[in-house]
């Protein structure tokens, strides 16, 4: 019998730790908080999660050294809010300089009727008729939990897996090569953010099974 995946849940001192370590968890992962990069040698997928400001995130993950590990991590990454800001080349919050694993810049929500968007949202999918595997079994009423005032604005639309208005459509999710991000809090999202998190898992698990059990970053 195969043990569960082991994620690597990254700590730049702003993440929600606990909570997207339970959710994982319940979603049948294993879990180990990655403070450096050793840390990530062993497991089969990275989550970035994350509240606060990219400039902050940026830095402590450069003190940490963990920026050039992510940026060369070629397994499974899930990005959660601030973590998928820090997909892109810039963010508008603060002048930040981002990772620069996607094509694009994080700017503010337009015409917002209030700052930051705080609650509960639907999504939207692409008209191509493909919902992607990440929301396999979300039925089309389902909301998920936001917090934050911007968002990514891909420069390849065609990564852009979900959308939600507020009151203009942004980008919800995205997913490009291994990567996937979500605007979103999947671990404050109930029982549709813990079937997020179990589909991620299932990809793991698939993922690892094709690298022979292999850590992203070999």
């Amino acid at each position: 019998m195969t043990s569960p995946p082991l994620v690597a849940v990254i700590d730049h001192g702003a993440g929600n730790l606990v909570s997207i370590s339970q959710g994982l968890e319940r979603a049948g992962a294993r879990v180990a908080v990655a403070t450096g990069p050793a840390d990530l040698s062993r497991a089969a997928a990275v989550v970035l999660p994350g509240v606060g400001a990219p400039g902050a995130a940026m830095s402590r993950l450069t003190d940490e050294g963990l920026v050039e590990p992510l940026r060369s991590w070629k397994g499974p990454l899930l990005g959660i809010c601030i973590g998928l800001q820090l997909f892109f080349e810039e963010s508008d919050e603060d002048g930040q300089a981002c990772l620069g694993l996607d094509r694009g810049r994080v700017r503010k929500l337009e015409d917002a009727p209030l700052l930051p968007h705080i609650g509960w949202n639907d999504l939207t999918f692409p008209p191509n008729g493909r919902r992607d595997p990440l929301f396999d079994g979300i039925p089309p009423e389902a909301t998920f939990y936001f917090v934050h005032s911007y968002a990514p604005v891909p420069e390849d639309p065609a990564i852009a897996i979900a959308y939600t208005e507020y009151p203009h459509p942004f980008t919800a999710a995205v997913r490009s090569a291994g990567r996937i991000g979500v605007q979103f809090h999947p671990e404050r999202s109930g029982d549709q953010g813990l079937r997020v998190l179990a589909n991620f898992v299932a990809e793991v698990e698939e993922w690892s099974r094709a690298a022979g059990g292999a850590g992203g970053a070999r």
